[in-house]
């Protein structure tokens, strides 16, 4: 009985000391697997950009020279590696109803859906939309309020 008493005891202590061997953090490879985990190719890209521009346009109507490049793995600024990405060209209306200069933007996607779009800084767009492939993009131009 003893012996089962001392091997009870053993194990214990073994336990608990192999959880003292772990940090409990995400080791380099963890982060990276994850990081890859959430990196999927959006499916609806054209759509994610549409209801985005509905709500962050102060007036989505009447939007011109609306052109978009089909998404591609791009490194970002910040980021500890590359994410699916499209650049967005487009010229919309200010508050005063006139039209302002043409912005360019580029959206950042994760799981397949739009995560976050990003016009400024500007240079960090620039550097992202170099060699995009812009192709019209109708659609945007046919947003109504």
């Amino acid at each position: 009985m003893r012996r089962w008493a001392a091997a009870a005891v053993l194990l214990t202590l073994t336990i608990m000391l192999a959880g003292c061997g772990t940090s409990g953090e995400p080791t380099q490879a963890d982060l990276r697997a994850t990081w890859e985990g959430r990196n999927v190719a959006p499916v609806n890209y054209k759509a994610d950009i549409l209801a985005y521009m509905r709500t962050y346009l102060n007036d989505p109507s009447g939007v011109r020279n609306a052109a978009v490049s089909a998404p591609a793995r791009k490194v970002i600024p910040g980021d500890p590696a590359d994410r699916f990405t499209s650049c967005l060209r487009y010229t919309a209306k200010t508050s005063t109803g006139q039209y302002g200069a043409q912005k360019t933007g580029f959206a950042v996607y994760a799981n397949g859906k739009l995560d976050r779009f990003i016009e400024t800084p500007v240079l960090v767009v620039r550097e992202v939309c170099r060699e995009a492939a812009f192709a019209p993009f109708p659609e945007l131009q046919q947003l109504k309020r």
